[in-house]
């Protein structure tokens, strides 16, 4: 049958971009109410100490904006060109290898610690601003599910919804404890150079592909959408600072300096198995002694971009944006083969 979810996989992945960088605008303060009138000691990027009122309404009517205009569009894009039926589930636990569930909690996670930096912005208490955070987070992503739910070709997950808030958890725990977070979630991409060996349809054998072709169709071309969508050059990180998890003993240690643990796929070719059938009713399989799907475990090393010592608010913020992308580096992989590697520099 034919790769529907792969599809509806790519759409999610899009709107979840979107969604993350409408929460970087909001984060920096996109909208014409300047705080600075109220506070003309505080520069644009410094956090506000106490709650301010021009800064709190910025953000939380540009929020309510951007989140209504996501949802419309959203819809229109995808669920407007399939029937609604009743509330349903669907259980999808094992489809991509699950890379899709590190996504759902990396995009959580980083979505709550977003918010969270532009909730302390606004000079909101660290408590309310987590718990805040956490609710919105969930939010965002349980507005994607719903609309599975509802619609005919996909359903409600439940393994979806606990990565969610695995990931939302993560931030909230770690904020409620300790005030820092000592364990990151975060992303890195190594696209594989895909097979252009022919592949014959395995019902009449007049149909031709190749999993170069096969990774096009499901990942895209364009470094922008398969860095968010290719689960095979997609690795799932939680990153350990190791100074702060060890405290004084370990002060020796540069502050930045993290212990990655990560995850990732190969040979993922679609949701369940595959197996697949194109727009002209060929029916491909691939060899699954050449092409084996299994699972991958990395350990690296990496940097807590926002433990870099800095007197810039403007570089904290950048440094806090792009903390959710981990640094390149030698890697260890064990993997679901029996195999075992050694990557001088990994991505």
């Amino acid at each position: 049958m034919n790769d529907f979810r792969s599809k509806k996989s790519g759409k999610a992945h899009r709107f979840v971009a979107k969604q993350i960088g409408c929460l970087l605008l909001i984060l920096t303060g996109v909208t014409s109410l300047s705080a600075q009138e109220a506070l003309p000691r505080l520069s644009f990027f410094q956090p506000a100490d106490t709650l301010n009122k021009a800064r709190f309404w910025a953000c939380a009517g540009s929020g309510v904006a951007i989140y209504g205009a996501a949802s419309i569009g959203l819809y229109n894009a995808w669920y407007r060109g399939y029937d609604l039926i009743g509330f349903h589930t669907f259980n999808d636990w094992g489809e991509w290898k699950d890379i899709d569930k590190g996504g759902h909690f990396l995009t959580t996670y980083t979505e709550t610690a977003l918010i969270f930096k532009g909730a302390r912005w606004t000079g909101m208490n660290r408590k309310a601003a987590a718990w805040t955070a956490a609710g919105i987070g969930m939010g965002l992503q349980a507005t994607v599910e719903v609309m599975d739910g509802f619609s005919e070709k996909w359903g409600f997950s439940w393994s979806d919804m606990a990565f969610n808030t695995f990931g939302a958890g993560l931030f909230l725990s770690q904020e409620l404890l300790w005030q820092e977070q000592k364990i990151v979630a975060k992303l890195s991409y190594t696209r594989p150079n895909y097979p252009v060996a022919p592949i014959f349809a395995s019902n009449d054998g007049s149909g031709v592909t190749t999993l170069a072709e096969r990774a096009k169709a499901l990942y895209g071309v364009a470094f922008a959408e398969s860095f968010l969508k290719d689960y095979n050059a997609l690795t799932i990180w939680a990153s350990v600072n190791l100074r702060s998890l060890t405290g004084e003993k370990s002060s020796w240690l540069p502050p930045w300096l993290n212990l990655a643990v990560g995850y990732g796929a190969e040979n993922v070719y679609g949701g369940f198995s595959n197996n697949w059938t194109d727009d002209d009713g060929n029916d491909f399989s691939v060899d699954p002694v050449l092409y084996p799907r299994y699972r991958q475990f990395y350990l690296s090393f990496d940097v807590d971009l926002s433990r870099i010592p800095t007197r810039s608010h403007f570089v904290k913020t950048l440094f806090t944006v792009l903390n959710w992308v981990k640094i390149p580096g030698p890697a260890l992989e064990v993997n679901t083969l029996g195999g075992v590697k050694l990557h001088g520099f990994y991505w």
